[in-house]
């Protein structure tokens, strides 16, 4: 079986949940921006919850199914349509010979998730990852899927729970919460003040290295330089010009910018599915719980 990208997309890519253990050697995992998406894809396929998918952008690429195979449709809504005939997200979809998928407008979220039953040619790895940070689809790619044993995909009581669990978590208009930093008791009295009270919006110029926050302008209380550190997805950073800037997926392993705190992993996949048009806040929130959050989120996904 084979997929062939017959039309190329803004920044769309094959991803599976990253390339850690490197980041010592300033190699960044590049995984998922919206995990949670991802992992739903491969539930409702019955994979892996770590099997590689293609993450898309509007406007996305176009896809031709060589074979017939099974895939699915999670995260962001782009109007997916296959041969201009509807299809629906967060289901199994089977596809035939010569099928062609594409995109029509972005309605709601960043991030889409395609998954497929088959597995990819191990040799596609690198240092064990599908993942790429400089890799994006192209015209005329071709993937070979391997064919698996064929079983049967259905949505049973388990994938609809998940399902609506995920949609629940990614899709809604909480606060974005987040535990306090090495940096954040160097803020100004005033802007921790604005820092939790002011709504704050995606800037346009943001991509799969950072999101930059658009907002008032935050400051320390006196300047002050600090030691290049580990940093993650989800780290927030201030920068010299008063600017939050969120790390994402393809971020660097080190900065100095001021350490602001960390984005909690339950709370990255809504921040990463955020248009530029919708405003958020963000809140405090302590290890604990965030522990706790994560450790619920989890039990989703276990039959």
């Amino acid at each position: 079986m084979s997929i062939k990208i017959i039309k190329k997309g803004i920044s769309d890519r094959i991803i599976d949940a990253g390339r850690y253990g490197f980041q010592h050697l300033g190699i960044q995992p590049s995984g998922p921006m919206d995990y949670l998406s991802a992992q739903l894809a491969n539930t409702i396929l019955d994979n892996d919850l770590n099997h590689p998918v293609f993450e898309l952008h509007f406007p996305a690429s176009v896809f031709e199914f060589e074979e017939t195979m099974f895939i699915c449709i999670c995260g962001a809504n782009f109007v997916p349509v296959i041969n201009d005939k509807s299809v629906a997200l967060n289901t199994p979809i089977k596809v035939n010979p010569t099928d062609q998928l594409s995109f029509l407008q972005p309605i709601e979220g960043r991030s889409c998730y395609l998954g497929f039953k088959g597995n990819l040619d191990e040799s596609k790895k690198w240092l064990n990852s599908f993942s790429s940070f400089q890799t994006t689809l192209n015209k005329g790619d071709h993937f070979v899927i391997h064919k698996v044993t064929e079983i049967d995909i259905s949505i049973n009581p388990f994938k609809q729970h998940t399902i609506q669990q995920v949609q629940k978590n990614v899709f809604n208009e909480h606060e974005i919460r987040f535990i306090p930093g090495p940096a954040w008791n160097d803020l100004a009295p005033a802007s921790i003040q604005l820092l939790m009270q002011e709504p704050f919006r995606i800037d346009a110029k943001s991509n799969r290295m950072g999101f930059l926050f658009n907002g008032p302008a935050i400051h320390l209380s006196a300047p002050k330089d600090y030691l290049s550190s580990a940093v993650t997805m989800g780290t927030l950073q201030l920068l010299p010009n008063g600017q939050i800037i969120v790390l994402m997926a393809d971020h660097q392993t080190i900065g100095g910018y001021a350490n602001l705190g960390q984005i909690i992993l339950v709370d990255l996949p809504r921040l990463a599915q955020l248009n530029n048009q919708c405003p958020f806040k963000l809140s405090i929130i302590n290890v604990q719980t965030a522990h706790q959050l994560y450790r619920s989120i989890q039990s989703w996904f276990k039959h």
